[in-house]
């Protein structure tokens, strides 16, 4: 008789799937901050249906995706879920996972039991007549993030997928460097890669924000593959060089400028304090590449308090490229730089099957170093996200192991 439920660590035979499994819940009845709102339960397995994957995970990437779930802000993501069909009391956040196959559903034909994988978060319905002809997905109204518009995700001892997510995981990886990447660097492969004609070219000055971060460390990455120039953002030296390692040409540290947030009116008197910052700022930028080239393009992130940097800062012609808004979502932009300069402010939202799979290759053939700064424990799950929601996990990407062996765990800060 199988075992109706196997601890977290505790791998069942490839192939056989237990009935209950654990997984880190939110509950709308508890949304607030990660620490709390966040709490491993014991739920059934999800049952897979055609065209679907069961994977059992054996580490998980840590986004910050998931502090915007377990606050249910910006959205409540149950009442997303109940769109698809999904349970509505509770939500499985993760949205990077590792793992081996451990179930098929009828018509797949991408991956079979036992293989091991990585999972990209992008979802949507295949009957959707966009998709269906031929379009980009994620451009599609069915489009959707797996572990944040849906229910099953990756922090849990299994997790229900779409199986064309599935990405073949690199040899050379462990479970926990392979689980931390894919949302993060296939988001920035589309942001530097998929809105032609501003795509990273030889020679193109690329200011990234956040440079040290899981997103940021991999877009500098992509730059320099490229044949670009990136400068990173950063907040201390010592994430500075650490970013200068990855491939960037320099950077600007954020701490000695003091312009952030919504500007001023621009027809006010403190307007001109926070334009002289923003001179500044470009000014660093033109310092760190010993010559007065602005970007051609600024890959944006934080957004509240950078926007109107960031418009300002961008060569004529440019892109700001934007995908999420951890500092806030009002973000002001001043028209007279947009089209008297002719400038593009582009948002891009997660990526289709083809960036994944491209920027996946990258992974496994060792043109990425994958950036894993830390590792932990699958109990310390909602404290890892509460760290992430105050900015104070160290660079690079975070991964929690769920059923992978507990070796080379990092201390917690």
């Amino acid at each position: 008789m199988a075992k109706e439920l196997f601890e977290i660590g505790e791998i069942p035979p490839v192939g056989e799937v237990p009935e209950r499994m654990h997984a880190q819940l939110v509950r709308p009845d508890r949304y607030g901050e990660p620490e709390k709102s966040i709490q491993d339960e014991v739920i059934d397995v999800p049952a897979i249906g055609p065209g679907e994957a069961l994977v059992m995970v054996m580490a998980a990437g840590v986004n910050f995706n998931n502090v915007w779930a377990a606050r249910g802000v910006p959205i409540d993501v149950t009442k997303t879920q109940a769109r698809w069909g999904e349970p509505t009391d509770f939500h499985i956040v993760g949205s990077d996972a590792s793992g081996l196959v451990y179930a098929v559903g009828d018509g797949v034909s991408n991956v079979s039991v036992g293989d091991r994988v990585v999972v990209h978060a992008g979802q949507w319905d295949p009957d959707d007549p966009w998709v269906l002809a031929g379009k980009d997905p994620g451009l599609a109204a069915s489009f959707r993030v797996w572990g944040y518009d849906t229910c099953w995700g990756s922090f849990a001892q299994f997790t229900k997928v779409q199986a064309h997510q599935c990405l073949p995981k690199a040899g050379r990886l462990t479970w926990e460097e392979a689980a931390a990447p894919t949302l993060t660097g296939s988001t920035a492969y589309r942001m530097l890669h998929g809105w032609p004609p501003h795509t990273v070219e030889e020679g193109d000055v690329v200011l990234v924000w956040g440079g040290s971060g899981g997103l940021g460390s991999l877009a500098i990455q992509l730059v320099t593959l490229a044949g670009g120039k990136a400068v990173a953002v950063v907040s201390s030296e010592e994430k500075g060089e650490y970013c200068k390692r990855l491939g960037a040409v320099g950077y600007v540290d954020r701490r000695d400028f003091s312009h952030w947030g919504v500007p001023p009116r621009w027809d006010s008197p403190e307007w001109k304090d926070w334009f002289e910052g923003a001179k500044a700022f470009g000014k660093a930028v033109w310092d760190v590449l010993g010559e007065r080239r602005s970007p051609r393009i600024v890959f944006e992130h934080p957004a509240q308090d950078t926007i109107p940097t960031s418009i300002f800062v961008c060569d004529r012609g440019g892109m700001v490229v934007i995908c999420a808004g951890t500092s806030g979502y009002d973000t002001m932009v001043d028209v007279r730089y947009l089209w008297y300069l002719q400038k593009r402010y582009q948002g891009s939202h997660l990526f289709n099957d083809e960036q994944a799979a491209a920027f996946n290759d990258l992974v496994r053939d060792g043109q990425i170093q994958t950036t894993l700064g830390h590792t932990y424990p699958y109990e310390d799950t909602g404290h890892i996200h509460q760290l992430m929601a105050d900015g104070k996990l160290p660079e690079g990407n975070v991964a929690v192991l769920v059923n992978a062996p507990s070796i080379g765990l990092t201390d917690l800060p």
